[in-house]
């Protein structure tokens, strides 16, 4: 059976022509970041495993009773006048074995004065999208595997065009208790759309991630890696500023070594504390702080932190993310349990 799913997964991955990073796809909402915990360890978490109900947008196979009547509301006021939001439900039935999870992704780009070729005045338009979701997991037989799956619904209006997609998630979730250690493969956004915007079909924004996680057993930290976009290889590219010009005027671009491409893949995270009811959570994103950085300053571009406080049945979480010298972002969301 382990072999069976393996081979299914690879399938999975090659059976994509093209992979798809930032601007060469559409619907690129549905890879921002779903909740204040994502945010705070680096992005990207594929392994959790508790009550966060909102790590199953991300990993369907994370799907678990104890996101039983947890429902989980974040907004974001990200760059510029963009914010967006997500929302997320698990239920739990058939005497407590089976849960099912729902979710909601929204984003709102703000309202923009629109222009003739002339330069006058046309008036304003405005721009949203959002993705309706619902997942189911389910152990492989007596195994230390889960594997899960999330069916999408996507809707997109931009000014006078609109397009609507499906897409699914599949998730797979090997779980080793007596180590505590978590490991993950989820293969993202594996869809299509069924209208375009205007008369040419663009991919989806397809992705592959690897996760890993363990809790230490004499600390209280739980650590995180991720390895993000495995479909792309280079996923890093040369930056124009930073091409080195000689005496005689001969221009040498950037050299993006094979390390490079490894690392700018790579997000890191750490949670303090974390079953208790106060959470502090770190992370760093090591393509955001490569390649939004600033030449010759230091900016902490790339880091991200986070605080969670438990108060009765709810809990508060909050996250600040850095991404260059100008632009940052902020993550609030509370997890209330409805049991």
């Amino acid at each position: 059976m382990r072999r069976k799913l393996a081979l299914f997964f690879m399938g999975c991955c090659s059976y994509v022509a093209s992979a798809q990073l930032g601007g060469e796809s559409t619907y690129q909402f549905l890879n921002l970041v779903s909740s204040p915990r994502q945010a705070a360890l680096g992005g990207k978490v594929l392994t959790n495993v508790d009550y966060d109900v909102t790590q199953a947008l991300y990993n369907p196979a994370t799907i678990n009773v104890e996101m039983d009547n947890q429902l989980a509301l974040n907004y974001t006021s990200h760059l510029g006048a963009v914010s967006y939001g997500t929302a997320a439900y698990a239920y739990t039935y058939d005497r407590r074995t089976q849960t099912i999870h729902g979710g909601i992704t929204y984003v709102n780009y703000g309202e923009f004065q629109g222009y003739d070729e002339d330069g006058n005045e046309t008036g304003t338009f405005s721009g949203n999208e959002a993705a309706l979701s619902l997942g189911y997991a389910t152990r492989v037989g007596g195994s230390d595997f889960y594997v899960g799956a999330n069916v999408k619904f996507i809707s997109s209006s931009l000014e006078q065009y609109s397009s609507i997609g499906a897409a699914m998630d599949f998730g797979i979730l090997y779980m080793d208790k007596k180590l505590n250690f978590n490991a993950a493969l989820v293969v993202r956004n594996f869809g299509t759309q069924i209208t375009t915007y205007a008369g040419l079909n663009e991919p989806l924004p397809f992705e592959v991630d690897l996760g890993f996680s363990q809790k230490l057993e004499n600390v209280p930290i739980r650590w995180h890696v991720t390895f993000e976009n495995l479909q792309e290889w280079p996923i890093a590219v040369s930056n124009p500023s930073r091409v080195e010009s000689d005496l005689e005027g001969n221009q040498t671009e950037e050299d993006v070594t094979f390390l490079q491409n490894i690392t700018r893949r790579t997000i890191l995270g750490a949670e303090l504390f974390p079953d208790s009811g106060f959470n502090i959570r770190l992370g760093y994103s090591f393509r955001r702080g490569e390649e939004l950085r600033i030449v010759d300053e230091r900016n902490f571009s790339g880091l991200s932190a986070g605080i969670a406080i438990k108060m009765n049945k709810m809990r508060f979480s909050y996250t600040y993310a850095k991404y260059s010298s100008a632009a940052s972002s902020s993550y609030f969301g509370i997890n209330i349990d409805l049991q």
